[in-house]
């Protein structure tokens, strides 16, 4: 027995990483989160009541969901059980809710810690309610992802979400100092070194205490590396962006509103944001046409025909030349005359075309190639506008049963105002000629 446990000692002994040496002990030294667990944040609050109920934490990784979700169990003296979606099934689910039950029943609460919860399907999510319901665990999940769109009302409802935040530089710096504390030794870094080091971890506190382990390992004695050396050690840890998943909408979305928004620089900044993630480049020509008839329209109708050539330019080119002409759109858009009249009457005219049903058009503008339709009086009173004066007729085009219908209104800006001020002058020949 005595040789088992010998054996079994290196494994006890073998070394920790750092971020799990410089795991707080106390929820007053979470970095990054004062607004949930500094002296007047949301869970601080929560545990001076006395009232904990089930609780979903959203936000990056390397934030700290679990160091306060073991926290907070030590806090309330609740039994702490953790899974994760991604290796637990329905039949892990049922040994935890029963061990949690027998607990309840020697008077003991379980605080049952999920990890990536929005990975557990519709059904798993459900099997929460029962336990969440009867007080048998409080939940706490961690997701990455928004919890509106990956996680089921009913858990919603019977949980609150708190929003851990991207640890700012400052954060981070303190992190760096606690390892160095820890270590007994300072990083070997210039300034500047350590200002990279810092914008590498990309708001992560495990990712900036693990490229600070890569670099002691790198050190000799006496060395001190500056910032190319630092690239070249732990080369460059890629943002936190997911093609598939928030990273990428949130970004897309902060372009789109930027280009929007007539800001170039901030639209040229996300574009970059995009490309150094690793983005199709025609994913995001194809977002910049959109944006070009959905945002800017007839305000400036060159707009889509630049947003188009950019996309051409790239297929031609591929990449990194390529992107010089999405980048140029980019520009051109968040510059250009901004007017959504154009999709604003689009959808209008949608909307008709769905609740009027099958209307035919009135007579007078269909043809008649047979005797029969000229009979029943196709094209009967149709006025060629090439023959009338100002090449106008201000005939009423629409179905009789639905009559003249109003849905493209352009802006007082760009282009639009040219077009403003025909519509207006057609409109005004419509009323002398009596028709509509």
């Amino acid at each position: 027995m005595s040789d088992l446990f010998a054996a079994s000692g290196p494994v006890n002994d073998a070394p920790r990483p750092l971020a799990d040496r410089l795991r707080p002990e106390k929820l007053e030294d979470v970095v990054g989160q004062d607004h949930i667990v500094g002296p007047d944040g949301a869970l601080t609050r929560m545990l001076r009541s006395g009232s904990l109920g089930s609780l979903i934490f959203w936000g990056p990784p390397g934030t700290g969901k679990t160091t306060v979700a073991r926290l907070l169990a030590r806090e309330t003296d609740l039994a702490f059980e953790q899974i994760s979606a991604i290796f637990s099934g329905v039949a892990d689910l049922k040994k935890v809710f029963e061990a949690a039950r027998m607990r309840r029943m020697s008077g003991r609460g379980t605080l049952l810690f999920v990890d990536e919860i929005h990975r557990f399907n519709r059904a798993q999510q459900d099997s929460f309610l029962p336990v969440m319901e009867d007080g048998t665990v409080t939940l706490v999940g961690a997701t990455t992802e928004n919890p509106s769109f990956e996680l089921n009302a009913a858990l919603l409802s019977r949980a609150h979400v708190m929003s851990f935040k991207s640890i700012d530089e400052a954060g981070i710096e303190r992190l760096l100092a606690r390892a160095e504390v820890l270590e007994g030794r300072p990083l070997p870094l210039d300034e500047e070194a350590r200002e990279t080091l810092i914008r590498m971890a990309d708001g992560d506190g495990r990712a900036s205490l693990t490229l600070a382990e890569d670099v002691w390992r790198a050190a000799g004695e006496g060395e001190t590396f500056d910032a190319a050396q630092l690239q070249e050690i732990v080369q460059r840890r890629a943002p936190i962006y997911d093609k598939g998943q928030d990273g990428h909408y949130n970004l897309i979305s902060a372009l789109h509103k930027s280009v929007r928004g007539s800001d170039p620089d901030a639209a040229l900044y996300y574009l970059c944001r995009m490309f150094d993630a690793g983005e199709d480049p025609l994913f995001l020509g194809r977002r910049l046409v959109r944006m070009a008839s959905e945002d800017i329209g007839l305000a400036d109708p060159q707009a889509l025909v630049i947003a188009n050539a950019a996309v051409e330019q790239y297929r031609l080119l591929g990449s990194p030349e390529g992107e010089l002409g999405l980048a140029e759109a980019c520009v051109y858009l968040a510059s250009a005359p901004k007017s959504n009249a154009v999709y604003t009457a689009f959808k209008a005219a949608m909307r008709s075309a769905k609740q009027a049903g099958s209307l035919p058009p009135p007579r007078h503008i269909l043809n008649a190639p047979t005797k029969l339709m000229k009979a029943e009086g196709y094209g009967d009173g149709y006025r060629y506008d090439h023959d009338e004066p100002d090449a106008f007729s201000g005939q009423d085009y629409f179905p009789e049963q639905l009559g003249r219908q109003h849905y493209y209104e352009p802006v007082e800006r760009g282009f639009e105002r040219e077009i403003r001020k025909r519509l207006d002058y057609w409109a005004k020949l419509r009323r002398e000629r009596g028709e509509g």
